[in-house]
C-alpha cells in the first residue's frame, strides 16, 4: 500500500473515532438525569408507599383474620389471630345496619351533590362575570366556611339546631313553625346544610381557575357576535369548565361516602343518629366500641370498593356521553 493511501486513510479512522466518543458523553449525561430524577421521585414514592400504599395492605390483611380467645367463655387465656378468609366481609355485608348506612349516605349525595355543584357553579359564574363587583371579597367570604375543620362547623351548628337555644328554632316557632332540625327525618338534611355550607365554596374556587383558564378572546368574539351574557356562560364557559366540573363531583363523591365528622359530633344532641348512621361511622364503632377491628376492616375495604366504583363508574359515564357528543 503506498503512502498516499495511508494519508488518505487517516483522515477517516479518525473520523470514525470521534463519534465514538460523543454517545458516552450522552449516555452519562441521561445517567446522571436519570439519578436526578429518581431523588426527586424516591421520596415522593416512599411518602406514597408509607401513608398510603401500607394501610390498604394493612387493613386487607386485617379483614382476612379474626381474633380468637381461649378460656371459659372466651373471657380468659390467651389471644391469637386465625384465617377467617371472607368471613368478616359476609358479616359486615349481613349487618343491617352497616346496609342502611350506605344507602343513607348513597340518598345523600343524590341530594347532597347536585345541590352543591349547581350552586357552586353559580356563584363562579357570577364572581367571574364582566359585571361583578368586589370579586375579592366575595370570594374570600364563600371560601371561608372551607377553612372551618369539620368538628368546628358541626359544632357551631349543632348551636343552631338544638332547640331551647337556637334563634333559628326560636324564629320558626315565632312563625308558627313546628322545625325540629335534629328529628330522625330531617337530621340528614341537617347533616346535608353543614356539607354544603363548608364545601361549596371550596367548589366555587375550583371553577373560577378553570374559568381563568379561558382564553379571553372567546368572550370578546362572542360579545362582537352579539352574545348575551347567559348565552356566553351556557355555550362557552360551561363546556370549558366541564373537566372542573366531573373533578369536583368526583371529590364529592369520595368525600360522602366517608361522611363521619359531622354525624359523630351531632349524635349526643340528636338520639336518631345510631352508631351505624354512616358506614364510616359503623366501622369506627366496631372498632373502637365493639373491640371487632377485622370486621372494621372489612368494612372499611368495603367502603373503598364502593368509592372506587362510584367515581369510576361516573367517570365512564361522563366519558361516553362526552364521545357521543363528539
Amino acid at each position: 500500500m503506498s503512502r498516499d493511501t495511508l494519508s488518505r486513510a487517516e483522515p477517516v479512522t479518525s473520523k470514525q473515532r470521534a463519534p465514538q466518543r460523543r454517545p458516552r458523553r450522552a449516555s452519562r449525561t441521561e445517567a446522571r438525569n436519570r439519578r436526578a430524577a429518581a431523588g426527586f421521585v424516591l421520596p415522593f414514592l416512599a411518602l406514597f408507599g408509607l401513608c398510603f400504599l401500607a394501610p390498604i395492605v394493612y387493613a386487607v390483611h386485617q379483614s382476612l383474620y379474626r381474633t380468637e380467645r381461649t378460656g371459659p367463655l372466651g373471657l380468659g387465656g390467651r389471644e391469637h389471630e386465625a384465617f377467617a378468609g371472607l368471613a368478616n366481609y359476609a358479616h359486615a355485608l349481613s349487618d343491617d345496619r352497616f346496609l342502611t348506612g350506605f344507602g343513607r349516605v348513597l340518598l345523600f349525595g343524590a341530594v347532597q351533590i347536585p345541590l352543591m355543584i349547581v350552586l357552586a357553579t353559580t356563584l363562579a359564574l357570577l364572581l367571574e362575570s364582566a359585571s361583578a363587583r368586589g370579586i375579592t371579597f366575595f370570594r374570600s367570604a364563600f371560601f371561608l366556611p372551607y377553612g372551618v375543620p369539620g368538628v368546628i362547623a358541626s359544632i357551631l351548628w349543632g348551636f343552631l339546631y338544638v332547640p331551647g337555644i337556637s334563634p333559628l328554632v326560636k324564629i320558626a316557632d315565632s312563625v308558627g313553625w313546628d322545625v325540629d332540625f335534629l328529628s330522625r327525618g330531617t337530621v340528614l338534611w341537617s347533616i346535608a346544610n353543614i356539607v354544603t355550607w363548608q364545601f361549596t365554596g371550596y367548589n366555587m374556587l375550583v371553577l373560577i381557575a378553570q374559568l381563568k383558564a379561558v382564553p379571553g378572546e372567546l368572550y370578546e368574539a362572542a360579545r362582537i357576535d352579539g352574545a348575551t351574557a347567559w348565552q356566553v356562560a351556557r355555550h362557552i364557559k360551561l363546556p370549558l369548565i366541564r373537566p372542573a366540573l366531573v373533578l369536583t363531583c368526583v371529590f364529592s363523591i369520595i368525600g360522602t361516602l366517608q361522611l363521619f365528622a359531622e354525624p359523630m359530633v351531632l349524635r349526643p344532641l340528636a338520639s336518631s343518629i345510631d352508631s351505624g348512621f354512616t358506614p364510616n361511622l359503623h366501622a369506627y364503632s366496631e372498632a373502637f366500641v365493639g373491640n371487632n377491628q377485622h370486621v372494621a376492616a372489612a368494612e372499611a375495604v368495603l367502603l373503598a370498593l364502593v368509592a372506587c366504583v362510584l367515581s369510576f363508574g361516573f367517570l365512564r359515564l361522563v366519558g361516553g356521553r362526552a364521545k357521543e357528543r363528539g
